[in-house]
Formats: structure tokens, C-alpha cells, sequence
């Protein structure tokens, strides 16, 4: 029997509180996960069979953004979140996916990370492409002495290097997320201000834009802007989409919550694999806030948001979520999973039908 909760959007059109009937409500310390089907493909998407559990409820936040699988140490890596305290800096949670180790973590350190927040499998120039990725690339917002920079790390060795850490002289605020283009090498992140609100960083400097930047030749472009705070980046499985999330109802510490403000995913026309054009709303989040965006190979688009991760179909409909009732930054799909970050939470669905579009890639399981 499918365990997924169907929502009933008629009556929920009429009805602001219908849902709380399906899930608790006031949830502070969270350790139920529901499925809530808002459209009839949602089982189609999961698997009629999924289903899905807590792994970690802690007393500190350790799963956060990132989420970078590596395959020689057959282990994902997560950044954990910032605890307010430039002593107690961003580490990250490294899940060791072996079966006989039950999920279990370590943390660590890399000499040439500050703070990181998201990342992505990468392939340095002269590498191949034909093999599973050899190296992470971290979305590092940098500090108060450090920039903000994108980080290559060797999970293997330890080994990391600063690639990139301005723009032609100007230094980035706090770059959020990044992904990296299979076919031209390029990598595209997103810079928004979220050190400086969290008072870890200056104030800004540049506006919150979306960048391409050649590693082989270390060109950079900027490729969009008029964003309240650019953050989460992904393209669709044929690359001829890239989606940016707009975080700007989330303040931070400095300005506090807003919802006046964008919680908005938009879609651009990826153009001869370098230039955006076509801006135009995709989504816009019924809960919190649209952070860490990934898709999978049919074309959904699935991001982390106020209560768990919602999922669309390539045309904005929302097609489901994943509920846990709390802020959720980010996930990561495994073959056959996907782990969901909440930050003291951790979580796994199990019998999933959907496939990540960089599993093939990251895992060399297709």
C-alpha cells in the first residue's frame, strides 16, 4: 500500500487550515516525515512504494547544504550550518554509505575552506569526464580575512585550493551554490549576502548575481541579475534550462523574515551552453524559502523549503512534498534515496523511483 497522504486541493482552496489534519503543527522538534501527494503523478515520480524515516535528530546542526557524493571513499559530504560564532566555524559532516555502517558521520576540515555552504562533484580542467568525479567544488562564503571563493577539495587526500576568489578585482559577498556544466566545463553559481547578514562577512560590494566561470582559462561572465538574494542553481537533465532560486524573504539574523519578499525559483533559456535568456517565474514556495534545487531525470525539479522538499513537474505544477514540518536547506539524491538535510535532522526516503540527474554521474549507477 502506497503510503503516500493524497491532498485534496478543492477543499484546500477553501480551507487554509486543511492540512492540518494530515501533519502536526507548532513543529519544533520534528521526528515524523509525511509524503502529501498534491497531484496524481506525485506516486508515479517517488515510486509506489517509498517510503520514508528519520535518521538523526542532534543537538547541533549538522546537515545543512552540499551534499557531494564521492565514490572511491563511497561517502557524502554536507556542510554544516553556520552556529553564529566565527570560533565555532562551518565543518563538514562526512555520512559514510557503506551498508554496514548505518549512516554513521565524522567531521572535518579542509586548510583552504571558511565557511562553505553548497557544492558539487567536479572535474578539474584535464580531467576526464568519462569517470566518476574526482574532486568536490564548494560554494565557500569566506569570512572576515578570507573571501568568498569556490574551493576544489580532493576528499581522498584532504588536499584543497582556492580556483576563483573575485570578480576581474571585485570581491564576491558570500557565494551560495554551484554546479558545473558536463559539456563545457564551466562552472555557474549563484553570490548572495548571507555572511554579511549573518555577521560573518563585510558589507557587499557587488550585487547578487549569477556567474559562468571558464576554469581553463579562468574567463568569467556575469550571466543574470535583479535578484533580492540569488541562491540555489540547477539545470534541467538536457541543460538547455538552468533554474535560480530567489531567497530574498530570508533576511537573516540582520533583517529577519520577510515573506513579502521572493521565495521564487525562476527558469532561464540556457543559450549555446554560455548565456541565459527568457527569465520568467517558475515556482514560488507555499512554505519558507526554495534553497537547495536539483532535478531528476524525467525533469522535475525538486527543492528544499519550509517543511521538507517540493517537488514540481517541468511545467510548475506542484506535483508533491516531502513534509517534515522544518526548514530544509538541502538533499541529496543516492540510486534508489534521497537523504533530505534539515539541519539537527537528518532524513531518508527509501524505494524511490525518481533518479537524481548527477547519479549516474557521481555514482556510475545509471
Amino acid at each position: 500500500m502506497s503510503s503516500i497522504i493524497p491532498i485534496d486541493l478543492t477543499a484546500f482552496a477553501t480551507d487554509a487550515s486543511y492540512l492540518n489534519q494530515f501533519v502536526p503543527t507548532n513543529v519544533s522538534n520534528p521526528t515524523v516525515i509525511n509524503l502529501l501527494g498534491y497531484n496524481s503523478d506525485f506516486a508515479n515520480v517517488l515510486g509506489h512504494n517509498a517510503t520514508a524515516r528519520q535518521l538523526y535528530n542532534l543537538d547541533w546542526q549538522a546537515f545543512h547544504e552540499a551534499g557531494i557524493y564521492n565514490k572511491q571513499t563511497n561517502k557524502l559530504y554536507v556542510t554544516s550550518n553556520w552556529a553564529g560564532d566565527l570560533n565555532n566555524p562551518i565543518n563538514v559532516t562526512i555520512i559514510d554509505l557503506a551498508p554496514s555502517a548505518n549512516y554513521s558521520y565524522t567531521t572535518t576540515r579542509y586548510s583552504a575552506l571558511a565557511e562553505p555552504n553548497g557544492g558539487t562533484s567536479y572535474y578539474p580542467p584535464g580531467t576526464s569526464n568519462s569517470s566518476t568525479p574526482p574532486r568536490h567544488l564548494y560554494a565557500d562564503e569566506g569570512d572576515f580575512t578570507q573571501p568568498s571563493a569556490l574551493v576544489s577539495v580532493d576528499p581522498v587526500t584532504g588536499a584543497s585550493e582556492k580556483i576563483l576568489t573575485n570578480y576581474l578585482g571585485r570581491n564576491f559577498s558570500s557565494i551560495n551554490d554551484v554546479r558545473q556544466h558536463p559539456e563545457t566545463g564551466d562552472i555557474w553559481f549563484t553570490d548572495a549576502d548571507y555572511g554579511y547578514l549573518q555577521y560573518f562577512r563585510p558589507a557587499p560590494t557587488i550585487p547578487k548575481q549569477v556567474y559562468r566561470f571558464n576554469p581553463s582559462t579562468a574567463e568569467i561572465h556575469v550571466v543574470a541579475d535583479g535578484f533580492v538574494q540569488s541562491n540555489g542553481i540547477e539545470f534541467s537533465p538536457d541543460f538547455k534550462t538552468l533554474y535560480v532560486s530567489d531567497t530574498g524573504a530570508a533576511g537573516g539574523p540582520l533583517l529577519g523574515t520577510n515573506m513579502t519578499r521572493p521565495s521564487t525559483i525562476y527558469e532561464f533559456d540556457v543559450v549555446d551552453s554560455k548565456k541565459l535568456q527568457n527569465r520568467r517565474v517558475f515556482a514560488y514556495s507555499s512554505s519558507g524559502f526554495p534553497d537547495g534545487l536539483h532535478t531528476d531525470t524525467d525533469g522535475n525539479l525538486w527543492a528544499g523549503c519550509g517543511d521538507g522538499v517540493h517537488i514540481w513537474n517541468k511545467e510548475g505544477t506542484l506535483l508533491g512534498k516531502i513534509w517534515n514540518g522544518v526548514e530544509t536547506n538541502n538533499f541529496a539524491f543516492l540510486p534508489g534515496k534521497v537523504l533530505i538535510f534539515s539541519n539537527a535532522q537528518l532524513w531518508i526516503v527509501e524505494n524511490l523511483k525518481a533518479v537524481g540527474r548527477e547519479v549516474c554521474k557521481d555514482f556510475g549507477v545509471c
